[in-house]
This record gives structure tokens, C-alpha cells and sequence, in this order.
């Protein structure tokens, strides 16, 4: 199971969250409503209970309800729920990695990413993500010494070409999602790509994150955020929400992934910028219990609320 997989999590503790903003009132967002959202792990069978779910959550932005190879049939039907709620489907996950050295995974990767993608134009989502890829032999996401090379960048600029060639998606995108050791690693080097894979469906997932790279970049975070948002945001689908911090008792730097609310991440700076998008959603992910979503979802709509903001 990818890096996506959480524990199935209980709507028992997602108590308040409605309060905060009101679920029927977000019809034509305008640049200060930012639409948040995260996982459903509630078990639903059918589209009206995944809605049901997404108002107990109060979100007005949802992963892909269904997984590549369901019927067209299925897929239609979330996607009238999801519009006739004003949800907007974020992303569907291609998680794999399509410049594997082993050429077996590197094709059933290219395969996973081609089915995604086609099921987020089915269903209308923001976009199709993935990594560009790793040629770490044994970790799909991991890093290598060859990850950052102009050899690398162009295998990923052909690759990427070839899946968007291959599904010519009308609706949706194509987005590599930002990372720390893999192309794109920064603000330019997606730029650089952008320019290079020249394609029309190929667009920008942000994760702010990822892109924490050093100390000088951690301390000044808003001015990356900003940098960001201002070369990148006409090509941004989508978003990912969670917080990252420096610990200070280790000698070499050692930053890891935290909830929204217990790291340094500017999310005043953060909100301020992607509500000037146009209707980005903004996805939690990486934790592990209802308790916790709940958690990162009130730090953000404070400084949301704070900022003049509604998510």
C-alpha cells in the first residue's frame, strides 16, 4: 500500500467542524473562501453516503471517491453528486514510480499513471498527481544520487509527455508533486519543467513542504510560499496541507512532516496567497487518526478566520 494509506478513521470525532464556516454557503467561491479538504475513511457505498461523510467533515474538497477500473456508470454518478454538492474532486493519486530502473515496475507505473489519469477526466478532478520518480532501485520515492541530474530531467520530461500523449485528458491535468530530492525540487526547477514537457495538460501540484529543504528555506518559508505562488500559480490544481519543523537538539539538520499547527510553516502567508488562485483546493493528508484531521483543520480555518479567509 502506497504512502497514502491511512488508519480508517470514526466521523464520531469530526463534532463542531461545521460550525466553523456553514456547508451550503460556499456557492461561487470567491478569492477569500479557500475550499479544504482531506481523506474519508467512514466506509460509504454509494455517492450520497460520500457526501453525507464530506458534510460531517465539513469539506468542500475530497480525494477521488473510486479507484481506476470502476464502471463509467459509477464514475458518473459521483461526479453529479459531487458537482450538485459544489464538492470539487482535488486529485486522484497516481502514486508510483515511472522511471523505476527496473523496467517491469517502470511500466506498470506508466500503466497506473495513463488509468489515473483517464479516471480524473472521467470524474472531473482538479488533476491527475504523482512523483516524476525515483532511480532509487529499492525505495519508489526515495532518493539517489542520480535523482538530480540533467539525465534524470529529461527521462522525466519524456515520460511525462508520453502518459499525457498517450490519455489526452480534455478536462484534467497531469501535476508532479514537489519534492525534496526529486525534480521538482524547487520553485525554478519546476519552471524549467513546465517549460520543457510543454504540454497543455501538464500543470502544478504545490506542496510548500516538500520544498523545505534547509534551514535558510524553513526560516523564511513565506518568501518561498510567495516566490511560488506568484511564477507558478496560473498552472497550480492543487495543494497539500501539513507543517514541518527544525528540531533544534540534533546537530545536523532533521526536519520532519507534522500536523498543520506544530511545525514553522507560514500559514498566514500560505492561505493568503493560494485564496488569490483561482479555487485551488487545499488537501490535508498524512495522519492518522479523525482526532488529528480535526485538529489541523481548526489551527488552519483560525489563521484562515484571522486572515479574513473561510475554508
Amino acid at each position: 500500500m502506497n504512502r497514502r494509506k491511512f488508519s480508517k478513521i470514526s466521523l464520531a470525532t469530526t463534532a463542531g467542524l461545521m460550525a466553523t464556516s456553514g456547508w451550503a454557503n460556499t456557492k461561487g467561491l470567491k478569492s477569500s473562501t479557500i475550499r479544504l479538504g482531506g481523506p474519508v475513511f467512514e466506509k460509504y457505498n454509494n455517492p450520497e453516503e460520500w457526501i453525507q461523510a464530506l458534510k460531517e467533515l465539513n469539506y468542500k474538497a475530497a480525494y477521488c471517491p473510486v479507484n481506476p477500473g470502476v464502471s463509467s456508470d459509477i464514475i458518473a454518478q459521483y461526479k453529479k453528486a459531487a458537482k450538485e454538492a459544489d464538492v470539487v474532486i482535488s486529485e486522484v493519486g497516481a502514486w508510483s514510480n515511472p522511471i523505476d530502473p527496473d523496467e517491469e515496475k517502470r511500466k506498470a507505473a506508466f500503466k497506473k499513471c495513463t488509468t489515473s489519469l483517464q479516471l480524473a477526466d472521467e470524474i472531473g478532478a482538479s488533476c491527475c498527481v504523482n512523483i516524476s520518480g525515483s532511480r532509487n532501485p529499492e525505495k519508489w520515492a526515495g532518493p539517489h544520487k542520480d535523482n538530480l541530474t540533467p539525465e534524470t530531467f529529461d527521462m522525466i520530461v519524456e515520460t511525462t509527455r508520453k502518459i499525457i500523449d498517450e490519455v489526452k485528458p480534455k478536462y484534467t491535468y497531469f501535476a508532479l508533486e514537489t519534492m525534496p530530492w526529486s525534480y521538482p525540487d524547487s520553485v525554478d526547477s519546476y519552471e524549467k519543467l513546465l517549460k520543457a514537457i510543454d504540454r497543455k495538460q501538464f500543470a502544478v501540484h504545490f506542496d510548500p513542504v516538500n520544498l523545505v529543504i534547509s534551514p535558510q528555506v524553513y526560516y523564511k518559508n513565506g518568501e518561498m510560499i510567495k516566490e511560488a505562488i506568484k511564477k507558478l500559480g496560473p498552472f497550480i490544481k492543487s495543494c497539500h496541507a501539513k507543517d514541518i519543523l527544525l528540531l533544534e537538539d540534533e546537530l545536523t539538520p532533521h526536519m520532519p512532516e507534522v500536523r498543520a499547527g506544530l511545525g514553522n510553516l507560514n500559514y498566514a502567508v500560505f492561505l493568503k496567497e493560494l485564496s488569490k488562485l483561482d479555487n485551488v483546493p487545499l488537501m490535508m493528508e498524512h495522519l492518522k487518526s479523525g482526532e488529528e484531521y480535526n485538529l489541523a483543520a481548526k489551527h488552519i480555518r483560525e489563521v484562515g478566520k484571522q486572515n479574513g479567509i473561510i475554508l
